[in-house]
């Protein structure tokens, strides 16, 4: 276990859990469990929720058993579960969880966001920075993530928060619960909307914390839709029963984005997809991914 080192004040700088949930993930993790070991800042924990992968993962975390304070593999009910059994173990008073397939952007990252955590009042629970998305062969995109003063209304009808590397105090737990397993896409932004309903996020500027790859969810609109139905459900279970116009906005784009991929096909639609974005001035995307 690590010890926690004294700063120069005499204070005790927080302990950070950092929780990576995998499954058969053996092509990634490597690199996402280097990005932590090279953290400058020492008050840190890795744990590791395996989900019985058959890919050679296993041994990998063997391999890397000094770099994780500790590691499990066994099946689970997918991500959710696996995090919740990653916050049974975590010590830490900051929690953040990365996907085996992301990693911290730079070595100081953890010792930045530190920094700017030991100033925070004690009812701020939630803390982010900007993480970059990349495509699946590790191509930089573009950077997502934007002040809580600018996304404060929006978040509470959509996920504008980005979740790999933010920061979830400990008590967010204690106060709210672990992860809803029902949840298959959006737990994430259940639990976070149990906080943020009422209470404030705080935004950590210049800061990149996070490469996340991207596919799976992000990458067709048929995943993009179940995740809007989830965000709703969410929003009902805390008494958002009608949809904002955020979230009504979103589902028009997704419905338009699923009809032009049936009339023009996968290939085609990607492009027409990153045409329209271009007009609006946006960086390209379903080429990239």
């Amino acid at each position: 276990m690590m010890h926690r080192h004294l700063n120069p004040v005499g204070m005790t700088p927080p302990l950070i859990t950092i929780i990576i949930a995998a499954l058969n993930n053996k092509k990634t993790l490597q690199h996402c469990i280097d990005s932590v070991a090279r953290q400058t800042y020492p008050n840190k924990e890795l744990i590791v929720i395996d989900g019985g992968s058959t890919d050679g993962t296993v041994d990998l975390l063997e391999a890397n058993r000094e770099q994780i304070r500790t590691w499990i593999s066994e099946p689970d009910r997918g991500i959710y579960n696996a995090w919740n059994k990653g916050l049974a173990r975590a010590q830490g008073e900051w929690i953040c969880f990365l996907g085996a397939d992301d990693y911290f952007w730079d070595g100081r990252v953890l010792e930045r966001e530190a920094a700017q955590l030991e100033t925070l009042p004690s009812d701020i629970r939630v803390a982010y920075g900007r993480i970059m998305l990349l495509n699946n062969e590790g191509v930089t995109l573009y950077p997502v993530g934007a002040p809580w003063e600018k996304i404060k209304g929006r978040f509470r009808q959509i996920m504008c928060i980005p979740h790999p590397g933010a920061m979830h105090r400990r008590s967010i737990f204690e106060r709210h619960g672990q992860f809803d397993e029902t949840f298959r896409i959006a737990g994430d932004y259940e639990l976070l909307l149990r906080e943020l309903n009422e209470a404030d996020a705080f935004f950590m500027p210049d800061i990149i914390t996070v490469a996340m790859r991207q596919g799976g969810i992000s990458s067709t609109p048929a995943n993009s839709l179940r995740q809007l139905r989830e965000v709703r459900r969410a929003q009902r279970m805390h008494g958002h029963y009608l949809p904002g116009r955020f979230w009504l906005m979103a589902a028009v784009r997704v419905y338009l984005r699923l009809i032009i991929w049936k009339l023009l096909g996968e290939r085609v639609a990607r492009k027409a997809l990153d045409w329209g974005r271009r007009m609006l001035g946006l960086p390209p995307f379903w080429t990239c991914t």
